[in-house]
């Protein structure tokens, strides 16, 4: 079984790292073109989407990423969803394109109206702990974007395929049910 990776540019990887090691998965983090031969599923996690953006281009990891998200199950939680969706706004930025969803960047409040609540999901009986930080609006814009959790009426947790978007955080918290979901999401086979 190969490792699952962490998109390690920028942000938080450590608590993704801790979380599926706590699960019995190895996870590297991923900063090399050559370390997705080692993984078989990756999470780009929160942070800071342009400043990821400006590294993946510094390190000519753009199309090599985008290559995998295209095939292999993916997890974009916060700014990591931003970057893996079709069209982004506030501002309108450049992103992989991989998932028929709208970003719209820091929705729920800057970084001093970060909060933490609880989400429920169709994936599981009890609610989700959810820290929001920063966190963008997503919209699905076509059919196949699958909603499984909303807070105010908006889609805050989304399923395309084998891509899974987060607009929250979960790995700062000690539920690893999302986790879970995500390492059951079927590989492909390459």
């Amino acid at each position: 079984m190969k490792a699952v990776g962490i998109l390690a540019l920028q942000g938080c990887v450590e608590p993704h790292v801790r979380v599926l090691r706590s699960l019995g998965r190895d996870a590297i983090s991923v900063k090399r073109g050559e370390d997705f031969e080692e993984i078989d599923r990756l999470i780009l996690p929160g942070g800071e989407s342009s400043t990821m953006l400006r590294l993946l281009e510094r390190f000519s990891l753009f199309e090599p990423l985008r290559s995998f998200c295209l095939s292999r199950p993916t997890w974009g939680v916060c700014a990591g969803a931003i970057l893996l969706a079709a069209k982004v706004e506030h501002p309108s930025q450049v992103s992989l394109a991989t998932v028929n969803v709208l970003a719209h960047r820091n929705f729920y409040g800057s970084q001093r109206e970060s909060f933490s609540t609880e989400v429920r999901s169709s994936l599981f009986d009890k609610p989700l702990s959810a820290d929001f930080i920063r966190a963008p609006k997503l919209s699905p814009l076509a059919s196949t974007v699958e909603v499984l959790a909303e807070y105010g009426g908006d889609a805050v947790l989304l399923r395309e395929n084998h891509t899974l978007l987060s607009s929250f955080h979960v790995e700062l918290e000690s539920d690893t049910r999302l986790h879970q979901y995500f390492l059951s999401l079927e590989v492909a086979p390459r």
